[in-house]
């Protein structure tokens, strides 16, 4: 039997296609909510002494890092709650201690060994800030003997640097934040750190400069304590989305960060 067209085509206007059909929401599995919200709720550690992921504020921390624990809350269908901390040394140190299942971290190797990662959603520089008048040129010669470099206790900077200087003293600081205030108030040789708010600074602070070039790209990712393979590759897979999607890039303007530090 024969159809007509002008039947037909009323029909076909009804039925969703690949086009304009809205996706459905998948379900995670039941071990994936078991692996990133053990409690019914996403517990996101938030770090605030990266200034490029994370802002704290009267209404309650924002940035990049935010809108993601956002995002993967409501594509996991559970409520999300930040744990605040002052430095990104306090959340590595946490891992595994149950009071957090994702955080937002650099990179390292020695933190691998507790947190599973993600690969990259933001690339960012560390870098050196000395007082004017030092004779430190280049990133090259803060390896020296008699140097004191200033840095954050347990972050990405003193991870690494703990590896790559040999010469050269650090001197730890609390958190990133309170490595800069070292440095200005005990007269030391080199603060290292994030290169953005590092750059904020030498703009109000005549009496310093940034070094040229960087001593390390940072690659922040995501992560959650090991032992969780489920929950590990599920947020593999968001954090690709999300940096397909353009989400990294529109959380990194909404902050007033630069979006080309998203991760490619």
């Amino acid at each position: 039997m024969r159809i007509r067209a002008a039947v037909l085509l009323p029909l076909l206007r009804l039925l969703p296609t690949a086009a304009h059909a809205e996706p459905r929401p998948m379900t995670p599995d039941p071990t994936v909510l078991h692996d990133l919200a053990p409690t019914g709720t996403l517990r996101a550690a938030i770090n605030l002494g990266n200034p490029v992921l994370a802002q704290g504020g009267a209404d309650g921390p924002a940035g990049v890092s935010v809108d993601l624990a956002r995002a993967l809350a409501a594509r996991l269908g559970v409520p999300v709650a930040f744990v605040i901390f002052p430095g990104a040394g306090a959340v590595s140190g946490s891992a595994g201690s149950g009071t957090w299942d994702i955080c937002f971290l650099a990179i390292d190797p020695k933190r691998a060994e507790g947190i599973a990662f993600t690969e990259p959603y933001v690339l960012i520089a560390g870098s050196y800030l000395v007082p004017a008048a030092s004779p430190i040129r280049s990133p090259e010669a803060v390896d020296r003997d008699g140097v004191r470099v200033s840095v954050g206790r347990g972050s990405a900077y003193d991870l690494f640097l703990s590896r790559a200087l040999t010469r050269a003293t650090l001197v730890r600081a609390p958190t990133s934040a309170e490595a800069v205030t070292a440095f200005a108030r005990d007269g030391l040789d080199v603060a290292a750190g994030v290169h953005q708010p590092l750059a904020a600074y030498a703009a109000a602070h005549p009496e310093v400069r940034l070094l040229p070039g960087h001593f390390m790209e940072i690659p922040q990712a995501m992560g959650l304590p090991v032992g969780h393979p489920a929950g590990a590759a599920y947020l593999a897979d968001f954090v690709a989305r999300a940096k397909r999607d353009g989400l990294v890039r529109r959380g990194l303007e909404a902050s007033g960060q630069d979006p080309d530090l998203a991760a490619p």
